[in-house]
């Protein structure tokens, strides 16, 4: 009994060390910025931080938010799979709907939180909260010890948001910038409440460039008019970038930045034509613009400096990717839709194969589903009727689950980033492949898939 004591005793020793050892991880991420929004991507914006992000570790020049829309892109990002195996099937109005990132699903936050990590949320969260009517699971029922957030969007805009939620009490109004009170929270969280000898992860979702927009007017001023719509829109990013660079600062300052696996990105694209980069579509549609993003990953001496990769990646990898980076098992009782891009991200480029193609699937746009495949695209409308309506109904779930496609279209990606030019006639076989795929992966996911009039 005593030799099996001091043996535990040990174990528990080795594995206090061993999550000590790993690196910290930040997820940054954008609520409707687009492809080309900032200074790395030539965006008109300033975003030195960003860009120091970028300069320091690797830009992926083909990458994908998890869907065209707000809900389910983070469902996706937190859980490695497709957010409709994770309950997710548009954006989520709380207080109507059942719908909510189901408790079933392993989030990034529970697999470092069961490897010794600290977990913390900060800003917009948009997968459920509880309700009157409804049970809904809180950020801390998905792995979060600490969390701050709100449901949807910024209420009444950016500037003084009245809405926010600390670990389950109302917060009220607090004075300034959605981004800048983010910020906040967590260095505040970082000087006052994180376990000292233990990594942590921080996810800090920033709410802007989201409509309703508010920026202060100097920044602003830098970009056109006070009251011009794209000023603002602007604004709300330099001052993103700015509430980066803080919380920079505080990890700098606290000796944590050389050890920081940093992860920035877009959870769609934007809501504006002249930021998607000359992209075909914005924000709520399955063509490029409103699905790549900007895609940024560094870690100090560890991800290739100054690296950019033009291979196909999204946030559906971003899981697996960090269970690779830090030698931690991901869920193995469950299909991952992404793959680790560690070897991307360490410079072997020839060791990393994809065993997905990328897959979207939006009940409101046109095209309703979208795979990406190497260099190519391969986009189809629904061969049944069903509304693109903004405000999902959970009715059209059965709808939604046993309904296949028709004229389907192929471009090549590489030549023709823009999607003008449809090659599926001119190239049949490639067609047939690329069809198939997209269908095996519809049918994995509709299985998976859970009809919310059941519960």
């Amino acid at each position: 009994m005593r030799h099996a004591t001091c043996l535990l005793f040990v174990l528990l020793m080795a594995c206090a060390v061993a999550a000590a050892d790993r690196p910290n991880v930040v997820m940054l991420l954008s609520d409707d910025l687009g492809y080309k929004d900032i200074g790395c991507y030539d965006g008109p914006v300033q975003t030195p931080n960003l860009d120091g992000l970028a300069a320091k570790g690797m830009r992926f020049t083909n990458f994908y938010s998890g869907c065209a829309v707000c809900s389910p892109s983070r469902a996706t990002l937190l859980t490695g799979r497709h957010h409709i195996r994770a309950g997710v099937y548009s954006w989520i109005h709380n207080d109507t709907q059942k719908s909510h990132l189901l408790r079933r699903e392993v989030t990034i936050a529970e697999c470092l939180g069961q490897a010794g990590y600290s977990t913390a949320h900060f800003g917009k969260w948009h997968l459920g909260l509880p309700t009157d009517l409804h049970d809904k699971p809180a950020p801390d029922q998905h792995g979060f010890e600490y969390w701050f957030a709100t449901d949807n969007n910024a209420i009444p805009s950016h500037h003084n948001p009245t809405n926010f939620i600390r670990n389950g009490q109302s917060v009220g109004k607090i004075e300034g910038y959605s981004c800048q009170i983010v910020a906040d929270e967590a260095i505040g969280w970082l000087q006052e409440h994180r376990v000292s000898d233990k990594p942590f992860f921080m996810n800090v979702w920033f709410h802007e460039p989201h409509q309703k927009i508010a920026a202060p007017d100097d920044l602003v001023t830098q970009y056109g008019k006070v009251g011009e719509k794209q000023a603002i829109y602007s604004g709300t990013v330099d001052n993103t970038d700015r509430a980066v660079g803080r919380l920079l600062a505080a990890l700098k300052e606290s000796g944590d930045y050389d050890n920081t696996l940093f992860i920035y990105a877009s959870d769609n694209g934007s809501y504006l034509d002249e930021r998607t980069g000359d992209l075909r579509g914005r924000k709520g549609l399955n063509w490029e613009g409103g699905i790549r993003v900007p895609g940024i990953f560094s870690w100090p001496g560890k991800v290739v400096e100054g690296g950019v990769s033009d291979a196909p990646a999204g946030l559906v990898d971003v899981l697996p990717t960090i269970c690779g980076l830090l030698n931690i098992d991901p869920p193995k009782d469950r299909h991952l839709d992404g793959s680790d891009i560690s070897a991307l991200l360490m410079g072997r480029p020839d060791d990393f194969v994809r065993h997905q193609p990328l897959f979207w699937h939006l009940q409101k746009s046109r095209p309703v589903v979208a795979m990406r495949d190497g260099d190519f695209s391969l986009v189809a409308q629904p061969d049944y009727e069903l509304s693109t309506d903004n405000m999902f109904q959970e009715s059209w779930i059965p709808t939604i689950r046993s309904g296949g496609y028709r004229d389907f279209q192929l471009f090549d990606l590489r030549n023709d980033p823009g999607q003008q030019h449809d090659l599926a006639t001119q190239m049949p076989e490639r067609l047939q492949r690329l069809k198939k795929k997209l269908l095996e992966i519809n049918a994995s996911v509709m299985a998976d898939g859970v009809d919310w009039n059941d519960r």
